[in-house]
């Protein structure tokens, strides 16, 4: 008869000479995965600006890749969690700086569901033979998904988005932030098998099966091969002449959600920055620009109508003697745009770009109902909806074409590459990130832009109302930036280029292909796990059959 060695309320049966396990020691065993996720999400964290440790993503995967291995789907959905958990909670805190810490809470819960979901799909794949790289996929996908849903997704912290000054970073520029984020990530689970082969030879005292051990070294060695190669994709020498373009960043009367009742002193602060840069350049001290790039809710005021705001930009435009890209919120036919104007100093206003990639719960309420039962303070903040442009928004100014993402719009590859596809020889960013006070939201913004820069080989500017405003190169490097707080003006000549990158070109082809492996990786895995059920479900009728054949002795 077959007896088991767990019976309820026999004792556990050990191999002669071996002590029992205490109670406690067993419990803090299965402890250690639960911390351990927590700690690698945290770890994943830290690797992301302002800390230049971009590093650090690939061990912070490695510990979660350990933590997932051969685990059931349902346990691995709690370590995702607690992953979810450990590297949202910090990189999003900024969410909760004005509005208290129910919405970055609330969103953080929505947000882990991505990643628990992704740990379980892990946990299956890593019993297939060179699972890093379905691993990774899987990651990934869980990453596309994140971007679409809810409320039309929510990228930020895509892994991409941490390596602005890592050696993968080359790699946006062949297939965007999914392939930028899938070399790091299978960098990462390359690692957590290497050190897995290493210990099971050294405690078994054979050598690892070869196919296991070159798919392991492999997954470590392409990614940083791959980026090596990649670095001739990236340049940042001018290919339709230069521009000299002028970032202003006029300041805030005082931070937070209130500045925005002092809506003329905000647009008064641009128009005397602008100014006093127009002093400059007739002194002579100043090279003249050729046009001027003013943030996201430079003028709350809507100055087509409001004649006094319309007044202060045109004085401001005319001094200056060159075209100015103006941040407006505008209300037209009943409905508010978060408004783009491009303010030509004799014609006025001469064409216009409205964000199309609204924030959720910032520019618009989703639930708008639900939430002022919850809490009418959070309906006050956003009374009436803002509504979505359709088409890029491509200025020309001067001799450029000059594309815009609206702030929140940098962290979505479709809103950036269809500028590009429109036309853009450089990119402009305009900010407004008044309401996060200090934050980290603005750093990690700004390093957005950066791998927005190598990803389509672009210039890019990011004007923001209170810092840190920037200028960016092609190749992803910051050559001007200001502080926070600070009234400031940047001034530089710029490339302007029209190349189109790989990444560019394929858009979104690289990710859904990594999605479709994804996919099949799963599907293998899935099926392989029924078939393994069935042989042994069929393993242990046979063995019962034999137990009643045979006589009890």
């Amino acid at each position: 008869m077959t007896v088991s060695a767990t019976s309820v309320g026999e004792p556990e049966l050990l191999e002669p000479g071996v002590a029992p396990t205490p109670r406690g020691a067993r419990r803090i065993r299965r402890l250690v995965p639960a911390v351990a996720a927590s700690l690698s999400g945290v770890l994943l964290y830290v690797s992301f600006p302002p800390r230049t440790v971009w590093w650090l993503a690939v061990p912070a995967f490695a510990v979660f890749g350990w933590t997932l291995r051969d685990r059931t789907w349902k346990a691995a959905l709690g370590l995702g969690y607690l992953f979810g958990l450990g590297f949202l909670l910090p990189l999003l805190v900024w969410t909760g700086v004005e509005v208290g810490s129910g919405p970055w809470l609330a969103l953080v819960a929505v947000e882990a569901v991505f990643v628990a979901l992704v740990g379980a799909g892990v946990a299956l794949v890593s019993r297939l033979p060179a699972w890093p790289v379905w691993a990774a996929t899987v990651w990934i996908a869980g990453e596309a998904a994140r971007a679409r849903a809810p409320f039309g997704g929510f990228p930020w912290g895509k892994t991409a988005f941490g390596q602005a000054d890592g050696v993968f970073l080359p790699l946006a520029a062949v297939g965007g932030t999914p392939v930028l984020g899938f070399a790091v990530v299978l960098c990462g689970f390359g690692l957590c098998e290497i050190v897995r082969l290493v210990v099971d030879g050294r405690r078994t005292g054979g050598m690892p099966r070869r196919g296991a051990a070159v798919a392991a070294l492999l997954s470590v060695a392409v990614p940083v091969a791959g980026a090596v190669a990649a670095r001739t994709l990236v340049s940042d020498k001018a290919e339709n002449g230069t521009a000299t373009v002028a970032v202003v960043q006029g300041n805030v009367p005082r931070s937070g959600l209130e500045f925005n009742a002092q809506r003329r002193a905000v647009l008064d602060h641009h128009a005397r920055e602008t100014e006093r840069l127009a002093a400059k350049v007739a002194a002579g001290t100043v090279p003249r620009p050729d046009l001027v790039l003013w943030p996201e809710n430079s003028s709350d005021i809507d100055p087509f109508a409001n004649p006094d705001a319309a007044a202060v930009i045109g004085r401001a435009a005319k001094a200056i003697g060159v075209p100015v890209s103006v941040g407006g919120v505008v209300e037209r036919d009943g409905r508010l745009y978060n408004e783009q104007i491009l303010w030509d100093p004799q014609k006025g206003p001469v064409d216009t770009y409205d964000k199309r990639q609204v924030q959720p719960f910032g520019e618009y309420l989703p639930l708008r109902s639900l939430l002022g039962v919850i809490n009418k303070n959070w309906t006050s903040m956003v009374r009436q909806d803002f509504s979505r442009g359709h088409k890029p928004g491509v200025f020309t100014m001067a001799d450029a074409k000059v594309g815009l993402v609206t702030c929140y719009e940098a962290a979505f590859d479709w809103t950036v590459r269809t500028t590009v596809t429109d036309g853009a020889q450089l990119i402009s960013v305009p900010s407004n990130n008044a309401t996060f006070d200090r934050s980290e939201m603005t750093y990690q913004q700004l390093a957005m832009s950066r791998v927005r820069a190598v990803e389509h080989s672009r210039t890019v500017t990011v004007p923001v109302t209170s810092g840190v405003s920037a200028v960016i190169m092609p190749d992803g490097r910051i050559t001007q930036r200001t502080g926070m707080f600070v009234a400031d003006t940047l001034v530089q000549k710029v490339p302007l280029r029209s190349s189109e990158t790989p990444a560019t070109r394929l858009g979104v082809l690289p990710e859904a292909a990594l999605v479709l492996v994804a996919a099949g990786g799963l599907g293998w895995a899935v099926a392989s796990s029924v078939r393994g059920r069935r042989r042994r479900g069929a393993g242990d009728v046979r063995l019962d059959a034999r137990e009643v054949a045979e006589p009890v002795r």
